[in-house]
């Protein structure tokens, strides 16, 4: 779908891809580093950004794929959600810089995003501040004893990972993001946003959902995909399917 001539396009405010198909991110949560890469060569006529989290972050192999994702000229996004120390960050974060994966991230208070940023020193890397996970709503949060809403807590942690220097939130649609980039004053602000389902589809385990469109339509530069496109059977016609409703084909 064109962009409002009265509107400029992410692209235009934020360093995102021109092309709709470039700012879907394929989840490879999947066992086994075969499986991956089976997934990748399915995928990657369409899709150039893949995700790799706790499924693969053990597996044997791992390295290699990483490796071989990013000399083919693919975007890795390594959702390591890194929590520790501020040292013990900061070097995690440089070693992925050094492995030249693209995005990374991070959980934590604003002394551990601040040595994330010091790690990722003059790199490429991306650190994206984890806010509050999809799987979790109100009465979850309530249950761990926070006392803020999921929206509160969503904008609370945008505000100290603005003032850090990250380049980005992770956040839900449902968090709206156009509102959270306007209420932290950062219109620069990247927002990858996980939980996403196709029109009609079941949400599974995330409490804060929702469609393709209406993600983008609310903001969101990148959709992060897991099992939509990986447990189709057709993995590539999901993809694209996918594509064309954050187009607003659909």
């Amino acid at each position: 779908m064109p962009d409002d001539p009265g509107t400029p396009s992410a692209s235009r405010v934020r360093p995102v891809p021109e092309a709709m198909a470039d700012r879907l991110i394929v989840a490879l949560d999947v066992p086994s580093i075969g499986q991956a890469r089976a997934l990748v060569e399915r995928l990657s006529p369409t899709v150039s950004f893949f995700k790799i989290g706790l499924w693969l972050a053990f597996a044997e192999g791992v390295d290699g794929l990483i490796g071989d994702l990013v000399r083919r000229g693919l975007k890795v996004f390594l959702d390591c959600k890194m929590y520790d120390i501020g040292q013990t960050v900061q070097e995690g974060v440089a070693r992925a810089a050094d492995r030249g994966v693209s995005f990374v991230t991070v959980h934590g208070d604003a002394a551990i995003l601040e040595s994330a940023v010091r790690g990722k020193g003059g790199s490429a890397v991306k650190i994206f501040a984890v806010t509050v996970l999809t799987s979790l709503g109100d009465r979850e949060l309530h249950e761990m004893g926070y006392r803020l809403t999921a929206q509160e807590l969503v904008q609370l942690r945008v505000g100290i990972a603005v003032q850090q220097g990250c380049d980005g939130v992770i956040a839900s649609a449902s968090d709206n993001p156009e509102a959270i980039r306007r209420e932290a004053g950062a219109p620069g602000l990247l927002i990858a946003t996980p939980g996403v389902r196709p029109a009609g589809r079941a949400a599974d385990d995330h409490r804060r959902s929702a469609t393709p469109g209406q993600a983008i339509a609310d903001g969101a530069d990148y959709l992060v995909v897991g099992r939509p496109v990986i447990g189709s059977p057709d993995p590539l016609a999901s993809a694209r399917s996918i594509i064309r409703e954050m187009q607003g084909e659909a």
